[in-house]
């Protein structure tokens, strides 16, 4: 079966490489333990007669053995996981199993508070499995050593943890306390959760123990590994132990991503090829990368005065950890072979431009009028109290979605890449990230100068983009990985703001969500005033777009600057995106799906397709908010989590269609 990643070269061999893990290994823990507050005297270990030997005996030890547990258990899923799939990308975040875990975690916390199956791991593994099999459903047979299974993961890891988010802020009654179990910490006050994992643990590594010999036969290929005996239910044995390793990890510490890609690899490069060498591998530089990582957040929490969760510092590592595995293994071909999007069903005619005002025009009338009540639903013009309520979040929705539609069509006209969109590249999180940190750092409203903070995050990310995809000529691929990575690098951060603990942490995570209802009439006329501007801006900017399209030697040979109108457009775009975010907050998807279904439409000229993805944008987020407010009256839904939801189930949609469409053309 052929590896995504290319194996090293040859060096000094696993056992030459491995004496240097337990050393290693052991310095980590005396700095993990002097860190988290220091030893006693070795004669008062056991005796706990103070506070020193108190906190040593049921805080710093308890902590360093569950960093030591759930490290080697990540590091041994991943490397299960990766033999399984020869995908030298895959991990237990990158496929999306974490987040399943996550949130069937956080399902059962949501339907069941005072059951006690919510600690025995099985809502987790459930949540896992479903996430897993929604990967395999879209990346098919074929796509298991290739780009197909990353993106199908990271765009379920994307969906499930909105869902999960989305629950939370649902039910934060019941869920409240999971803020900084979502951000994966290892913080221990006693010995339950240590004493809990490890014998969940013991059968699933006692069964991987096993595993060599039908992980050497399937390195040779599926079709010869079937000649030779393996049974499809040995296989299915070792995905599901896989799976458990994560879901117990998931139940026990929460969310903590990389660690499953990060060992796996590294056991690679240290020269162990045997599938039991890289197994023992991958379990230990686990627990080493983990325990590192935990050293690092106590060093950095002693600094900044707070404590800084584990889990967002395994995703700081790990996310560069990822770019530069997807850099240093694909080429351009590898990373456009799957993304070509679906053609147009139809030739795009002026008149469709009257239905879509039409039914943009009755969704409007439809958010404004009709509502259920005391008495039921009623279809009629509001009173005053409610005009005044509903208008300001109408035109946001319709603004929003039109800022958000047309970034995304310059995006991927800009870049040639149909999976180009402000969130899918990590603009939106880029933009959310530094407003919460001049916030949290300067005390300040999230809506105080907000404008300008979005608008930096959202240059910054998209500068190191573009530094990122020069190598491989901004191949879709490469750029829809990229931004995955740095959104979950972002998104680590913003869970280590929400898990301080602070009283608006709940006021944080509904502007994160995108709620419209707390935007006053003053922000919504300047949303729509500024989207209006930008998309004037972007419709003069046609001619540039149709040039750019063509290639760069013809666009130069027509006299067009290629440095100029690409900074222009990127500076329109990082403006559209920061306009939205900086009112309404992160929308997830939108801006991937308007363009899509313009094109599918038969919008294929730029100024056309700007002006049917903005309508259709506007229209889809106007229809979001309605839903709302009315699917679960007389409470709300968050009208950007609801659309994320919606828009990336039509994502998953779409790489379904692109599986079928490839098993057609063989």
């Amino acid at each position: 079966m052929e590896h995504v990643i290319a194996k090293p070269g040859q060096g000094a061999g696993a056992h030459g490489h491995l004496r240097w893990i337990l050393p290693v290994l052991c310095l980590l823990a005396g700095v993990h333990l002097w860190l988290n507050g220091g030893m006693p005297p070795a004669g008062q270990w056991w005796q706990q007669q103070d506070i020193a030997s108190l906190q040593f005996y049921y805080a710093s030890l308890p902590r360093m053995v569950m960093a030591l547990l759930a490290g080697a258990a990540l590091g041994l899923s991943g490397s299960v996981l990766q033999q399984l799939s020869g995908n030298r990308l895959v991990s237990p975040m990158t496929l999306g199993i974490s987040s399943g875990a996550w949130l069937g975690v956080v399902l059962a916390a949501v339907v069941l508070p005072d059951n006690p199956s919510l600690s025995s791991g099985w809502p987790a593994l459930l949540g896992a499995m479903l996430a897993l099999g929604l990967v395999l459903l879209l990346a098919g047979p074929r796509g298991l050593n290739g780009l197909p299974l990353v993106l199908a993961g990271m765009a379920v890891n994307l969906l499930l943890g909105g869902m999960a988010t989305m629950l939370v802020l649902l039910h934060d009654q019941y869920a409240s306390n999971l803020f900084v179990w979502g951000a994966g910490d290892l913080a221990q006050i006693d010995w339950q959760w240590a004493q809990w994992l490890w014998p969940r643990l013991l059968p699933a590594a006692l069964l991987l123990w096993l595993a060599p010999r039908p992980l050497a036969m399937l390195s040779l290929g599926v079709a010869a590994a079937r000649g030779r005996g393996l049974a499809l239910g040995t296989i299915l044995l070792l995905l599901l132990a896989a799976l458990w390793l994560s879901a117990v990890t998931v139940t026990a510490v929460g969310l903590i991503g990389f660690i499953g890609l990060l060992a796996p690899n590294l056991a690679q490069l240290l020269g162990a090829r045997r599938p039991l060498a890289q197994l023992a591998c991958s379990a230990l530089l686990g627990a080493v990368c983990l325990l590192g990582s935990d050293c690092l957040a106590l060093a950095i929490g002693h600094w900044a005065g707070s404590s800084l969760p584990s889990g967002a510092v395994t995703a700081l590592l790990g996310g560069p950890l990822l770019l530069w595995l997807v850099r240093r293994s694909m080429n351009a071909a590898q990373h456009t072979a799957m993304l070509q999007m679906p053609g147009s069903l139809r030739q795009w005619r002026k008149r469709n431009y009257l239905l879509l005002l039409g039914a943009l025009l009755g969704l409007c009338w439809l958010s404004i009028a009709l509502a259920p009540g005391p008495d039921g639903w009623q279809w009629q013009w509001p009173d005053a109290l409610l005009w005044s309520l509903r208008w300001p979040r109408s035109l946001v929705a319709l603004s929003a979605g039109a800022g958000l539609a047309l970034a995304g069509v310059l995006l991927q006209r800009l870049l040639r890449n149909p999976l180009a969109s402000p969130d899918l590249l990590g603009l939106s999180a880029g933009s959310t990230l530094c407003m919460l940190l001049v916030a949290a750092c300067l005390g300040r409203s999230l809506l105080e100068d907000g404008i300008m903070c979005a608008l930096l995050g959202a240059l910054l990310v998209l500068a190191a983009l573009l530094g990122l995809g020069r190598r491989h000529q901004y191949a879709p691929g490469m750029m829809a990985l990229s931004g995955i990575a740095l959104a979950a690098m972002l998104d680590a951060m913003l869970q280590t703001v929400l898990a301080r603990g602070t009283p608006d942490s709940l006021a944080v995570l509904a502007w994160l969500s995108g709620s419209s209802y707390r935007v006053t009439p003053a922000q919504a006329v300047w949303l729509s005033l500024a989207v209006l501007l930008l998309a004037v801006l972007a419709l003069a900017c046609q001619r540039v777009l149709t040039l750019l399209g063509l290639g760069d030697g013809l666009a130069q040979g027509r006299g067009l600057h290629l440095a100029a109108a690409r900074l222009g457009l990127l500076l329109l775009v990082a403006l559209l995106t920061a306009a939205v975010t900086a009112v309404l907050g992160p929308v997830a998807f939108l801006g991937l799906l308007a363009p899509h279904i313009a094109s599918m439409l038969g919008a294929r000229q730029a100024a056309t397709q700007l002006l049917v993805a903005a309508l259709l944008g506007a229209g889809l987020l106007l229809l979001a908010d309605w839903l709302g407010r009315v699917v679960i009256y007389p409470r709300q839904l968050p009208l950007g989590m609801l659309a994320s939801v919606l828009c990336g189930c039509y994502f998953l949609l779409l790489l379904g269609w692109q599986r079928l469409r490839r098993g057609g053309g063989q």
